[in-house]
C-alpha cells in the first residue's frame, strides 16, 4: 500500500529500528573508498576469518616477509617444527612461531591461514624426512619395515603422536598419503580383499600410536613431578601394597612373587608388532588355503 506523501513523514521508525541519513551512507561510502585505497596501496589486507587488518612492513634491516628470502612457509613450517620438538605441539601457535623469525604474527598468516594447516603441513613434512626406500618383496617385511620407521619418526618428533591421532579424519598430505601407498603395496603380491590389506596398515599403525602418545604423556609426566617412572613407582609402592594386601587379586600380585621384571614401551612395542604379524600370517595362509 502506498501512503500519502505527509503520512509518511509523520511516521517515526520503531523503537531500536536503525537508520541511516543522507550524510551517515555518505560517510560509509567513503569509508569503503578509504579501504578500497588501502588495499591498493598494500596497507591493509583480507584475513578469512578476522576482516581488515593492517599489512605490517618489516622493520629495517629486515626483508619484506611477504615477498623477501627472510620468510616463508617452509622456513615457518621448520620453525614450528623445532618448537613442537622442544616444547611440545600446545606449545605451538602463530603468534609463538612468529618470535623466531622475529616478525609479525599477521606477516604468517600470508603464508599459513592457521595453526590447523600450520600443524598439516609440519606433520607433512616429517613424514617425508626420511623416506622408508623401497618396498620389500614379502609381505611380512613391508608392515614390519612400516611400523618400525614410523616409530623413530615418533622419537624424533613425540608430538606427532597428537598431529596425526584421529583414524577416522586422516590427514590429507601427500607424505602421509604415500606412506599409506608404500604400506599397500608391500601387501599387493597377497590374496587378501583392499579392505582387510587397509586394516593391516593401520593396526600396527595404531599400535606405534598408542605406545607413541604413552611416551609423550610419561615426557609430560616427568617435567611435571620431577620423578623418572622408576622414581615415582617407590613412591606409590605403598599405595599399591596397601590395595594389594586385600587378597582380591591373587593373579596380578603372582606376576611380583619371582624374578623382577622391567615393563618398557620397547619391550611392548616388540611384542605387539611381532604378535599382529604371527595373526597376520595365520591369515594369509588361511585365504591362501
Amino acid at each position: 500500500m502506498t501512503y500519502p506523501r505527509s503520512k509518511r513523514r509523520a511516521s517515526a521508525p520503531p523503537t531500536g529500528a536503525a537508520t541511516t541519513t543522507p550524510r551517515e551512507g555518505t560517510g560509509l561510502h567513503s569509508a569503503t573508498k578509504a579501504l578500497s585505497a588501502l588495499r591498493r596501496e598494500g596497507l591493509v589486507r583480507a584475513v578469512p576469518g578476522v576482516g581488515t587488518v593492517v599489512a605490517e612492513r618489516p622493520a629495517p634491516g629486515v626483508a619484506d616477509a611477504g615477498t623477501g628470502p627472510a620468510l616463508g612457509r617452509e622456513r615457518i613450517v621448520r620453525t614450528a617444527i623445532e618448537l613442537a620438538d622442544a616444547e611440545g605441539l600446545p606449545a605451538v601457535s602463530m603468534r609463538r612461531v612468529a618470535t623466531t623469525p622475529s616478525t609479525s604474527t599477521m606477516a604468517l598468516y600470508r603464508h599459513v591461514p592457521g595453526k590447523t594447516e600450520l600443524v598439516r603441513l609440519m606433520s607433512d613434512e616429517v613424514f617425508g624426512e626420511r623416506p622408508p626406500g623401497a618396498a620389500p618383496r614379502d609381505w611380512r617385511p613391508g608392515p614390519e619395515l612400516a611400523a618400525r620407521w614410523l616409530r623413530s619418526v615418533y622419537g624424533r618428533h613425540p608430538w606427532m603422536a597428537q598431529a596425526v591421532a584421529s583414524f577416522t579424519r586422516p590427514t590429507a598430505s601427500p607424505h602421509t598419503m604415500r606412506y599409506a601407498e608404500w604400506v599397500l603395496h608391500a601387501l599387493a603380491g597377497t590374496a587378501l580383499p583392499p579392505y582387510t590389506k587397509l586394516h593391516i596398515h593401520l593396526t600396527p599403525f595404531a599400535h606405534v600410536q598408542g605406545l607413541a602418545m604413552a611416551g609423550d604423556m610419561e615426557t609430560q609426566a616427568r617435567q611435571d613431578t620431577g620423578l623418572s617412572a622408576a622414581e615415582w613407582m617407590v613412591r606409590n609402592e605403598p599405595q599399591f601394597d596397601a590395595i594389594s594386601a586385600s587378597g582380591d587379586y591373587p593373579f596380578l600380585n603372582s606376576l611380583f612373587e619371582h624374578d623382577e621384571f622391567e615393563l618398557d614401551l620397547d619391550s611392548l612395542f616388540e611384542f605387539g608388532l611381532r604378535r599382529t604379524l604371527d595373526g597376520i600370517a595365520v591369515m594369509i595362509g588361511e585365504t591362501s588355503a
